[in-house]
């Protein structure tokens, strides 16, 4: 599969990105290892998680996530070498001590992160959301502490504004600290324009590599709900139904012209749209079968005609009248 630069980390990965964020939600162990075992005999060489992954479902504490990598990465060994772990910091555990990006905080987040990944090094590690409690010059601080340390290698942002990057960018090259070398957005072919704009141009202009979540809006690109009548078919439904509106619609009628076209599901097309965005090195996109890995793999192979790039952007255009 070929692979792509991430920035300037040095890191080369295939175009999809496993999101880790239903290990421990909506799959459970054994089939998290499966899953994780298809993705590499696949040709991915990438998973994306996060420390408190998923504190959000009833019974959870944060951790699940990193827990399941762990100890798929123990039940194989050999494949440590063969994937590339990114993981995030700073995200809310549901209570009131673990969140945040202060220095102390993050040194203790580190080592738990490592310690349930079961890995000497945490590839990626990513300011999970930005805390406006914090200077920049800390976080970015300790993360240098630990890149020497050679507890992670290298560091990202996630949900992070222009403003923020951008202050974040200048304080790392004022102060000879490490700079953010990805961004993860929100960004989709509906989520389009908190990312597009500012946010793209100081990427490119920074060469940062952007890795986007959301990739299919929750599973509303994938085409399967298209009325409320539909949305009891996810855990994710009552998420998705602020999609179920005409420009919803308007987007979900042209991937279905395009997948005809393409002889492809609606999926396949909204990643390959992602892939022919600027700045965008991989988007993040999780799987619960084998079945929908198969179609991770053929959206990587997948080459849109100008003509199709075109439509997909007219129809998830903001309309005066949506």
């Amino acid at each position: 599969m070929k692979q792509r630069p991430l920035g300037k980390t040095g890191f080369q990965i295939a175009p999809i990105i496993f999101g880790g964020n239903v290990f421990g939600w909506t799959v459970d162990e054994k089939r998290s290892f499966a899953l994780l075992d298809a993705w590499v005999d696949a040709g991915f060489n990438a998973i994306d998680t996060a420390d408190m992954y998923s504190a959000w479902v009833d019974g959870n504490k944060g951790g699940e996530s990193e827990s399941i990598i762990g100890h798929w990465l123990q039940a194989h060994p050999s494949k440590r070498d063969k994937v590339l772990i990114f993981t995030k910091v700073g995200g809310d555990f549901r209570d009131e001590k673990r969140k945040g990006l202060k220095a102390g905080y993050i040194r203790l987040a580190v080592e738990a992160s490592l310690q349930r990944l079961s890995i000497e090094a945490i590839d990626l590690y990513q300011s999970h959301f930005p805390d406006e409690t914090v200077d920049d010059e800390e976080t970015l601080s300790v993360y240098q502490d630990l890149i020497k340390e050679g507890k992670i290698r290298a560091i990202g942002a996630s949900n992070y504004t222009a403003p923020q990057l951008d202050r974040a960018l200048k304080i790392a090259a004022e102060k000879n600290l490490p700079a953010y070398q990805t961004l993860q957005p929100e960004y989709n072919l509906y989520d389009r324009f908190s990312y597009e704009g500012a946010v793209a141009d100081l990427c490119l202009d920074h060469t940062i590599g952007v890795i986007p979540y959301y990739s299919l809006a929750s599973g509303f690109l994938s085409g399967k709900y298209r009325s409320e009548a539909d949305l009891g078919q996810s855990q994710r439904g009552a998420g998705i139904k602020k999609y179920l509106n005409p420009r919803g619609m308007r987007i979900l009628a042209a991937l279905d012209e395009v997948s005809k076209g393409q002889n492809a599901k609606p999926a396949e097309i909204a990643l390959a749209w992602l892939l022919t965005r600027p700045a965008i090195t991989a988007p993040i996109a999780s799987a619960t079968s084998i079945e929908q890995m198969a179609s991770l793999k053929k959206a990587t192979e997948i080459n849109l005609t100008p003509d199709e790039v075109i439509l997909l952007n007219e129809a998830s255009a903001v309309l005066p009248t949506d």
